[in-house]
């Protein structure tokens, strides 16, 4: 009966530092509470992030003018749907803009121009630069992305790809368009996927139990990023926990049904 106690005392302990060492892995932002230094506060550091243009990029342009005659050569429409009506005229949508490899779009009355690296602020400015002598008044450029999206993949409930239409994401706000991470999900080393203006592409390793991360550059993700969530050992093993601890919750389970039956023989 001894033996019986004993070996069941040791399942239990195992069980439960399995628990324990499993669930260390899991909060995010470990150990940022109201009290610690980061809360409230603003490192130096901290940069507000702005999306970028890119090559491949594809951008809408609009110009409003009050004299709308004058706007309408930079406001081109292209048809959207099937015709409609007597008029024969159907859905119309306004015309986006690629980013060519070299960075450049060819916008009306302009031309071509480069707006690669630019935020959207700064390009509106530039195009405003170049068209406001065709304007007795000034007129107000907007520029939008038309396909600001990312993708999140790997051990998350809703693998996918999401357009963010106010054109700024950071890494939980991506998980959580994805259902966020299963608990196999390995969240010490999430990998950021970039390819950059040039063509070449980077992994980024990020780690969600670390406080720091709202800190650094890697927090927000930029278009067209790839957000890539790794399982973890206890999901590749096909278990809840590690091999060692399987196979020694496995071997004490037998012992415990070979003591039992030793003991009822016994009897």
């Amino acid at each position: 009966m001894k033996l019986k106690i004993y070996l069941t005392t040791l399942l239990l302990v195992l069980l439960t530092a399995s628990a324990c060492t499993t669930y260390k892995n899991v909060p995010y932002l470990q150990q940022l509470t109201e009290g610690s230094t980061e809360w409230g506060q603003t490192k130096p550091q901290d940069v507000i992030y702005d999306a970028r243009i890119m090559p491949n990029d594809l951008l809408t342009i609009t110009v409003n003018a009050s004299d709308r005659e004058a706007g309408m050569p930079f406001n081109l429409l292209y048809p959207t749907g099937s015709l409609t009506g007597s008029s024969g005229i159907g859905a119309q949508s306004l015309q986006k803009y690629l980013v060519d490899y070299q960075g450049y779009i060819n916008f009306p009355t302009v031309g071509m121009l480069q707006v690669q690296g630019m935020t959207r602020r700064e390009a509106e400015s530039a195009i405003l630069s170049r068209i406001s002598s065709n304007f007795k008044e000034m007129p107000i450029v907007i520029v939008s992305f038309s396909d600001y999206k990312i993708s999140v993949l790997g051990e998350v409930a809703h693998p996918g790809t999401f357009t963010i239409p106010n054109e700024k994401v950071n890494v939980l706000q991506a998980l959580s368009l994805a259902g966020d991470m299963t608990i196999y999900g390995k969240r010490d080393n999430v990998k950021i996927i970039r390819e950059h203006a040039n063509g070449e592409k980077e992994i980024i390793p990020v780690n969600l139990n670390d406080r720091n991360l709202l800190h650094s550059p890697n927090y927000y993700l930029h278009q067209n990023d790839v957000l890539y969530v790794e399982p973890n050992k206890a999901k590749a093993q096909g278990a809840e926990i590690g091999s060692a601890t399987s196979l020694a919750f496995s071997g004490v389970s037998i012992l415990i049904t070979v003591v039992n039956l030793v003991l009822n023989l016994i009897k």
